[in-house]
């Protein structure tokens, strides 16, 4: 089976076309450096079948970064090539197009996003740019199907170009520029309230304060939304519907011993008890899909809203500065903002940095202090009911330790750390059934995970309550938990658990009746000390063993410090 490669810049609309060619549900986002790993899937053209391969987004094929090297190396094993070209930014992209043609494959190129040159007052010559590149060109538009059947056909009988010989960088960028004069035409047109509006976010005086709003909005409308979810919807099936079923049926060939203990823990029909039951058809199943869930879902859709618009791009850009004297630059809001969701994709999305040091500050500041949404969830759940001053006072308190930890490692890693070179691309009306689709994947991707893990962690839990492991681990270390802590000696199971899942790990704090204080005391140290095993073992293998043992012992000094200092300011010293 012949192999076509799609490659082309970030943000030009290949992960659409994949979609459109393959009919593989591919999910596209609207900002640079979305896809780092590659998609395959299989097309037939003209009674063929074809391997088609989305290739990472890169605007050179002399590799930068992990992405670019990858991007470069899948080039050449393509038989066939699709250029995927943004037509409105066609000085820009097609100096890829020229590296490309040079490598002497069979190709053609699309030139995407043709619709929005018509409203941008940009006319492109087409056929003349197919006789200077010597290489068919058809114009498409992704997101309508516009000429795709046309760039399929073209594909398969596309050859390599006769005219585009090997060139240096600075004979390609004049190439660029000669292309440019011949087949491009700009007319004069005067800003529309969108485009005021784009500028608006992108500029510190105005863009900083949308910011703000758009993020405040952003966790306003999760937290609201999500509980209005739990207490609308996910309370009453398990309270009125499922409690009294599961634990009838249980009852009914189990009514009591280590088997009712370990399928419903404590609760009974007259008093259910889904949160400190322990129970893994109660506790267990309440945890991931009435308690998390909700947030999960409201996450993932506010997040594709953002991408899908085009806002995360100008979000990097406000936040490139501050984020530079972290040993940063703007483009790791990409993998903070995805460790919101979970941090896996979050540490994977770090390799759109440039170099070593770049990656090992980014992933140790995620581990530290951007919890998880399914942990997020749990903390919105547990201290919600004391107030949002608790929330308030976990997040402002990872907010600190994300700021002095970034100062402190720009200064001990060795390494550089370059600027930021990102496009930012016009702002457009997100697809509904595209965003329904991102949000049914990553709440089912997270179902899939999360559940045996938490049902792992409750049985876990009960057999050590069963054979009194608590009793003899929390007196070993009840000197650091009840003196340094201000915690009582049953959160030594949550630390234990918070390996496998944090959230699990949180939710074992509700039975133990701590204070507000005590409970916050727990979240935030749970949040910095140690990643769940999933993020610990893809960490591991983009630090490799040396880098990843020096993230871990900071995790664990960071991690009691805080709580020590946090034990101090709202315990006090008894």
């Amino acid at each position: 089976m012949k192999k076509i490669a799609l490659t082309g810049c970030p943000n030009v609309g290949k992960s659409v076309i994949f979609s459109r060619l393959t009919g593989v549900n591919v999910i596209s986002s609207n900002y640079p450096g979305t896809t780092v790993d590659f998609t395959k899937g299989t097309t037939t053209i003209g009674g063929e079948k074809f391997e088609l391969i989305d290739v990472p987004g890169t605007y050179s094929l002399e590799a930068t970064s992990k992405a670019e090297e990858v991007a470069r190396t899948m080039l050449q094993e393509g038989d066939i090539v699709i250029n995927v070209v943004d037509a409105t930014h066609l000085e820009r992209n097609l100096y890829l197009t020229l590296e490309t043609l040079e490598m002497k494959k069979p190709t053609v190129v699309a030139l995407n996003l043709w619709d929005d040159t018509k409203h941008l007052g940009i006319d492109i010559d087409a056929a003349k740019l197919e006789t200077l590149l010597g290489v068919p060109v058809v114009p498409t538009c992704a997101i309508t199907g516009e000429g795709i059947k046309e760039l399929a056909s073209k594909a398969h009988s596309a050859e390599p170009s006769k005219t585009i010989e090997l060139m240096s960088e600075k004979a390609r960028w004049l190439k660029v520029g000669e292309i440019i004069r011949d087949v491009q035409v700009v007319h004069h047109r005067h800003h529309t309230v969108g485009e005021r509006i784009a500028d608006a976010t992108v500029k510190p005086m105005t863009g900083i304060p949308i910011a703000i709003l758009v993020i405040l909005f952003m966790f306003l409308f999760i937290i609201k939304i999500g509980n209005a979810i739990i207490e609308y919807l996910m309370d009453p099936i398990f309270c009125n519907y499922y409690g009294p079923w599961i634990v009838g049926v249980v009852n009914s060939f189990a009514p009591s011993g280590l088997l009712h203990d370990i399928l419903i823990g404590t609760s009974t029909v007259e008093a259910l008890d889904f949160e400190q039951s322990l129970g893994i058809l109660t506790t267990g199943l309440y945890v991931p899909f009435g308690m998390v869930l909700p947030f999960i879902i409201t996450f993932y859709f506010m997040l594709s809203v953002l991408e899908d618009l085009g806002y995360l791009p100008r979000l990097a850009i406000l936040v490139d500065t501050g984020l530079h004297k972290l040993g940063l630059h703007g483009s790791a809001i990409v993998p903070t903002i995805l460790g919101c969701g979970c941090n896996v994709p979050g540490a994977l999305a770090t390799r759109i940095l440039e170099t070593k040091k770049q990656r090992f500050i980014a992933m140790t500041l995620m581990a530290i202090s951007v919890p998880c949404m399914a942990q997020s969830a749990m903390i919105f759940a547990i201290l919600g009911r004391y107030g949002l001053k608790w929330i308030f006072i976990v997040y402002s308190t990872l907010l600190v330790l994300y700021i002095l930890l970034g100062l402190l490692l720009k200064r001990i890693v060795k390494g550089e750390s370059p600027e930021l070179l990102l496009e930012i691309p016009p702002y457009r009306k997100p697809d509904p059934v595209t965003l329904l689709k991102k949000t049914w994947s990553k709440a089912y991707e997270f179902l899939a995970e999360a559940v045996p893990f938490v049902i792992l962690g409750i049985f876990i839990v009960n057999l050590l309550y069963i054979f009194g492991a608590v009793d003899v681990l929390s007196m070993v270390f009840s000197p650091i938990l009840t003196t340094l802590l201000g915690l009582p000696e049953g959160a030594i199971v949550a630390l234990m658990l918070g390996v496998l899942r944090k959230d699990i790990a949180i939710g074992m704090l509700l039975p133990l009746g701590m204070s507000p204080q005590q409970l916050t005391i727990a979240c935030i140290i749970l949040s910095t000390y140690f990643p769940c095993i999933a993020t610990f073992f893809v960490m591991l293998h983009e630090l490799g063993v040396k880098y990843m043992l020096e993230a871990t012992g900071l995790m664990i000094v960071v991690s009691f410090s805080a709580g020590m200092i946090m034990r101090v300011i709202l315990i006090g010293i008894s």
